[in-house]
């Protein structure tokens, strides 16, 4: 893809949705990152269910060591892998008490350096609660940016790097949630709603679905 068409590319989707949000519901830095944390392997919407009650009264390092683990895997166990994610979080609270005062540090080292915070996790908290132009390369990113032709890649290191190459730099900032929601909610794995596509003609996909899918076609009314 050209930079002119990748500038497009990213024009039209912030049209769409000038100021995207995470779908992860959260109440600060803290609550955020234990919130993608338990996003691996698992949906937003079952994140949101688990963590609403959670949230209400657990919002600090310390208040979650107050619950402790076993309180904590009562909470979260309708998410899959609860007790590896209970250990990680509870492990992770107390570096934070110990470490770093019991704030979310905002540099990649050290959150990369908590248990269960891997490059991807640590991408969206930058992102998210501290606004820096990191992209996390999931799933749906990895497929648009493979089927667009944006930033072809082997691994999700490979296309972030891609990404991080290519996205205009007044677009960096939201790239991660625009390239996310299109994903997640028209360039789908099965079945992409390309005839609702603002990006279709840009897109280098030779596969591109002519009717839209059931999933879809409410979106026309």
């Amino acid at each position: 893809m050209s930079p002119d068409a990748i500038d497009c590319f990213f024009a039209r989707l912030a049209e769409r949705n000038p100021e995207p949000r995470s779908e992860l519901e959260y109440v600060n830095p803290y609550t955020l990152l234990v919130a993608v944390v338990l996003s691996a392997q698992a949906t937003d919407v079952g994140v949101n269910r688990a963590t609403r009650a959670l949230f209400a009264t657990v919002q600090s390092p310390a208040a979650m060591l107050a619950l402790g683990e076993a309180g904590l895997r009562e909470a979260i166990k309708t998410i899959g892998l609860f007790n590896t994610k209970a250990r990680n979080i509870i492990r992770l609270s107390e570096m934070l008490e110990r470490d770093h005062d019991g704030r979310v540090p905002e540099q990649r080292e050290a959150l990369e350096a908590l248990p269960g915070v891997g490059r991807k996790t640590a991408n969206v908290v930058l992102n998210v609660a501290f606004g820096q132009p990191t992209i996390a390369v999931d799933t749906h990113i990895f497929r648009v940016a493979n089927r667009t032709g944006l930033a072809p890649g082997r691994t999700p290191t490979a296309v972030e790097a891609g990404l991080e190459a290519v996205v205009p730099d007044r677009w960096k900032r939201h790239a991660h949630h625009w390239l996310i929601l299109h994903g997640r909610y028209l360039c789908k794995a099965r079945s992409p709603a390309c005839p609702l596509c603002p990006v279709a003609d840009l897109c280098a996909f030779p596969d591109k679905t002519v009717v839209l899918p059931p999933s879809a076609r409410w979106r026309r009314r």
